[in-house]
């Protein structure tokens, strides 16, 4: 008996020993797989292995204080108008916004790079010669918030149960993760198939590290009001669900003095606040109940700054610069109904909206039309496409329009009347051509039914935007109409894609990858709860996606960008709206921060301190 079992034991070990030797034989090579202190999508980093801290952060900033804001910021299944889950990584529930404070990933941002990670819960990483294969070595002594160690076996069940149980974006997302292995408590061994997108190790990176301990008498997929078990600078505090929430910082939390978080995470306490009404959102801010907000809304921001705080100096205001791409903003059009299958009537919509009029009405001029997928940024089409760009479109030529080969599509300029006649003349022309004729006053389908539109939105504050379109669409014999549901309604409807008309705004970063796949490409259109909310479906949109994917140099990215830009805006997928390239902020003169600002975020209020 004991020899039996102890051969059964030998042969295991055997097995264990292929098994290691397989999944390492990437790294067999001496000298080709160096230890690697951070990665970026292209291999170039501007901090050295040495390096102390991030250059946009005061090293010595003190701890203390709270920071409470209301922000529109949130990521998967995150509500910026109220929660019901403390679970923010699946599809189920409305989940708190800041919840990704808790947790602690593989490697952290730098934000002064466009893409850059630098090592946080690992160590240091090895990547074999292919790039199919990341190794990161944990460093020692991490844990999570009650004590227990963080190894790499919770780094392998994190994003295993994340590429199973997660939200659809996140399973999108780690699509072309091939398999993760922890070889022991230190080492985790991440394989990514071949073609796997420039920024998929980069995400893999950033993703939550959950306790395995923890979910195994956890539903990990099941909407909670329990707070998860984290192991981030910040753990969950008091919270009352669809009011605020608020993260305590760890005082004791391991990651504190590391080159990647010093000087950040420097408030006791970061709260939410939650609103649904925007106005008294504001007059929450103006009665000191939160200390900090950036405006979106220019009517408030040219017109309510007057009260007696701003001019006392008690309350600062701020213009600062957003590098950043802005994004695809626009009324999208759930192309799934066939009423907006046909370009020209989509072209139509976009004629019947004026911008000019609402900019300088409603908006006080104060931001600029979008043209772009990629506006504000270096991944733009502008002017006719150069040789690259040429040479990546040229195999679709008589499968996209002939414009694509010109100068890109921008939406037109009005007279700024409100009711441009000449564009309203254009508009119907091009909805007769789509087979929308008048009868009785009333245009309507190819069908033959009544032509009527409904716009979706979750708050009353964009009203008179849609009322000044609407007027023009009823102009054209369009029945237009908006409703207003509430956040909970709304994003279920958005996530079955249960609409008609919706407004979106898709931000990419500077290195745009497998977001790409979520946002445009046919696959992700019969995704629930994708981002490409208009049905985005074109065979030439999906190849030149996987060109952006595929590139091997910035050079690359940026050429497959911009021809991948011509050619989704040659499909008149949305009505664009608008952007700005700054931020407004508005705070309390209660903080303190860097007097330099990184360029690919906003850094708030990560870099920020109480001056109190």
């Amino acid at each position: 008996m004991q020899s039996s079992q102890l051969k059964r034991r030998e042969f295991m070990t055997l097995l264990g020993g292929v098994a290691l030797t397989s999944v390492l034989a990437p790294f067999a090579k001496a000298g080709e797989s160096p230890e690697r202190h951070g990665i970026s999508a292209f291999g170039d980093l501007k901090y050295p292995a040495d390096f102390k801290q991030f250059d946009y952060v005061n090293p010595n900033a003190p701890k203390g204080g709270v920071f409470s804001h209301v922000t529109p910021t949130r990521i998967f299944n995150q509500n910026s108008l109220t929660f019901n889950s403390l679970n923010s990584f699946i599809l189920k529930g409305d989940a708190a916004q800041g919840m990704e404070l808790t947790f602690a990933s593989l490697m952290a941002r730098a934000y002064d790079e466009p893409d850059a990670m630098y090592g946080l819960a690992a160590r240091v990483v090895q990547i074999s010669p292919d790039r199919l294969t990341y190794r990161f070595l944990m460093r020692r002594g991490i844990k999570f918030h009650d004590g227990s160690p963080l190894t790499a076996h919770d780094v392998a069940f994190s994003l295993q149960v994340l590429k199973e149980k997660g939200h659809p974006v996140i399973q999108q997302l780690l699509r072309n993760l091939a398999g993760v292995q922890a070889l022991d408590d230190a080492n985790v061994v991440v394989s990514f198939s071949t073609g796997h997108t420039h920024d998929l190790p980069l995400y893999v990176s950033w993703m939550p590290i959950f306790s395995r301990a923890y979910y195994a008498g956890h539903a990990f997929e099941e909407t909670t009001l329990e707070p998860p078990l984290g192991s981030g600078p910040y753990r969950v505090g008091r919270f009352e669900p669809g009011r605020y929430i608020e993260y305590e910082r760890v005082t004791d939390w391991w990651g504190a003095d590391l080159p990647v978080a010093r000087g950040q995470n420097n408030f006791d306490v970061v709260r939410y606040e939650y609103y649904r009404d925007h106005n008294i959102a504001f007059e929450g801010f103006t009665s000191h109940s939160y200390l900090f907000r950036e405006e979106l809304v220019s009517r408030i921001w040219a017109t309510r700054y007057g009260f007696p705080a701003v001019q006392e100096g008690r309350v600062k205001r701020d213009v600062i610069p957003d590098q950043t791409a802005s994004g695809a903003q626009g009324w999208y059009f759930n192309t799934r109904q066939e009423k907006f299958k046909n370009k020209l009537v989509r072209e139509a919509f976009i004629n019947a909206f004026d911008f000019e009029w609402v900019n300088a009405t409603i908006m006080y001029g104060a931001y600029q039309r979008t043209h772009s997928v990629f506006q504000n940024s270096d991944m733009m089409a502008i002017g006719r496409p150069g040789p690259d760009e040429i040479a990546l479109l040229e195999p679709y030529r008589g499968k996209v329009p002939d414009e694509v080969f010109g100068e890109p599509f921008v939406p037109p300029v009005s007279d700024g009347s409100g009711q441009d006649r000449t564009l309203l003349r254009k508009a119907n022309a091009l909805l007769k051509e789509a087979g929308c004729v008048i009868k009785d006053g009333k245009r309507m389908t190819p069908q033959g039914a009544p032509f009527t539109v409904e716009f979706l939105v979750d708050s009353p504050v964009s009203l008179p935007h849609h009322s000044a379109f609407m007027k023009n669409l009823g102009t054209l014999g369009v029945d237009a109409s908006v409703r207003v549901v509430d956040a909970v309604q709304y994003s279920k409807r958005v996530d079955d894609f249960d609409f008609d008309i919706v407004v979106q705004r898709l931000g990419f970063s500077g290195t745009p990858g497998d977001v790409l796949r979520t946002s445009f490409t046919s696959r992700a259109a019969a995704m629930k709860a994708s981002l490409n909310v208009g049905g985005i479906a074109d065979p030439v949109i999906d190849a030149l996606v996987e060109r952006v994917i595929a590139a091997d140099s910035r050079t690359a990215l940026l050429s497959a960008c911009k021809a991948l830009d011509r050619v989704i805006r040659s499909g008149r997928y949305c009505v664009p709206m608008w952007h700005k390239a700054s931020h407004w902020l508005a705070y309390w003169d209660v903080f303190g921060r860097p007097a330099e600002q990184p360029r690919y975020a906003r850094a708030i209020p990560d870099t920020w301190w109480s001056a109190l």
